[in-house]
């Protein structure tokens, strides 16, 4: 019953899923912002430098809201995954092609599970009254959504590699390099001027943290491809995968020594 309403349901359902939980993520980091901004910079109790840390600002009156935000985010990042999964399993979004496409596919939902986890701990062990607990969740939910994007853009990669004519995919796979590398870089940087330039590090945080709804908001193009998978390949790509697995096996069974041509199969 789920498989068949995963098959036949409106593509602005499954959009809905990462267009909120950016949208959440975005207001929830805007409110804060202005929170501190409006009310003249405050130095909080656990603010080292001059800019405040997002988790400075969710440790004082606005955790409830900063805590919310957290755990909404989390569990709609890691449900974009899944449901890209299943998508992919019911035919209504590209298929992978080989167990290697699947593997990728199944780590990124490990590290999004473990980033999820990492999110919502540390919105509740504030950086103000659970410091070393607050750090170690923020190392927790930073390396699953680092070790998501790797292996989600490797998955995409390859897909790409297999529908050549798909220019979607492509755009999907250019989009999650470009946004996940740049955001994996400042990670690094954050991680490097949290301990020896705070007030640099606290601006990168911010542009981290605003910069993250960008890469959710992939994940709503990536759903969004359901709308014309359904309307070009009449709802199912299984059987064009299973021709092209086909193919491929025949290629690597031909014995050495003998010659064998394979027909290519135009979709």
């Amino acid at each position: 019953m789920f498989g068949y309403h995963l098959s036949t349901q409106s593509h602005r359902l499954f959009v809905l899923v990462p267009l909120f939980t950016a949208f959440i993520w975005f207001a929830t980091l805007l409110a804060m912002f202005l929170t501190w901004l409006i009310s003249g910079r405050p130095k909080y109790v656990s603010q080292q430098g001059k800019v405040a840390y997002i988790s400075d600002v969710g440790a004082s009156f606005l955790k409830p809201l900063f805590a919310v935000g957290c755990c909404i985010t989390g569990v709609g990042f890691f449900l974009s995954l899944v449901l890209e999964r299943l998508l992919r399993h019911r035919g209504r979004l590209v298929p992978s092609m080989r167990r290697r496409e699947r593997v990728l596919e199944v780590l990124a939902i490990i590290g999004a599970f473990i980033g999820m986890w990492g999110l919502i701990l540390l919105s509740g062990f504030d950086t103000k009254h659970h410091t070393t607990l607050h750090r170690l969740f923020l190392l927790m939910f930073a390396t699953g959504v680092i070790l998501s994007v790797i292996f989600t853009v490797l998955e995409y990669y390859w897909l790409a590699q297999d529908y050549t004519d798909i220019y979607r995919l492509r755009r999907a796979y250019l989009a999650k390099a470009i946004i996940g590398g740049i955001l994996i870089v400042l990670a690094i940087a954050f991680g490097i001027t949290l301990y020896y330039a705070s007030n640099v590090g606290g601006v990168i945080e911010w542009i981290i943290g605003f910069g993250y709804t960008f890469y959710l908001l992939t994940f709503a193009y990536d759903l969004r491809m359901t709308k014309f998978t359904l309307r070009k390949e009449g709802g199912d790509m299984t059987e064009r995968s299973q021709i092209l697995q086909e193919t491929q096996n025949n290629q690597n069974s031909t014995p050495s020594g003998e010659e064998k041509v394979v027909g290519h199969t135009q979709v």
